[in-house]
């Protein structure tokens, strides 16, 4: 009985709170109620930094769903409110900020690192490749005759007790 209780509050606990961040606003109907949960989501936190809007209980969040709540009763588009949000705090406020001189490295870098790694690899593979004999030069009659007294000597001591 303690565990089903147990599993209960858990439950409730972990579902209260997937909802507890993005407070009851009225809408005048159902898609203008999913293009605030949109923009809610798509928009950055400033305080919380990895959370989106619609996550963060922080009081900046909670301004930004009302000004999000505010322009769409005014009729604004989906657009206006993002343009106004990046006005206001920055591309940071976006989860992919868009490519220009300032965010180039933010884009760019993760490719720049990759192609640079795979260059290194292939210079040192050629290098190995380049100081490795290209073919092995077979034993002189010498060389065979001394190997094989060697082998023969190492034969038939293999059975001799020291």
């Amino acid at each position: 009985m303690k565990r089903l209780f147990a599993v209960i509050v858990l439950g409730l606990c972990v579902l209260s709170g997937s909802y507890a961040a993005i407070d009851p606003r009225d809408f005048a109907d159902d898609s203008e109620r999913e293009r605030y949960h949109e923009l809610a989501v798509e928009l950055r936190c400033p305080k919380c930094q990895n959370q989106s809007i619609a996550e963060s209980d922080s009081p900046i969040a909670n301004d930004l769903r009302g000004e999000i709540h505010r322009m769409l009763l005014e009729g604004r588009s989906d657009e206006q409110i993002i343009e106004f949000m990046v006005a206001r705090y920055g591309d940071f406020v976006l989860y992919g900020p868009p490519l220009s001189n300032r965010t180039a490295l933010l884009w760019l870098g993760p490719a720049a690192l990759l192609l640079a790694g795979g260059a290194t690899v292939a210079v040192i593979a050629a290098n190995r490749r380049r100081s490795r004999p290209a073919t092995v030069s077979p034993l002189s009659d010498r060389e065979q005759r001394r190997l094989a007294g060697l082998l023969g000597d190492a034969d038939s001591s293999i059975g001799q007790d020291p």
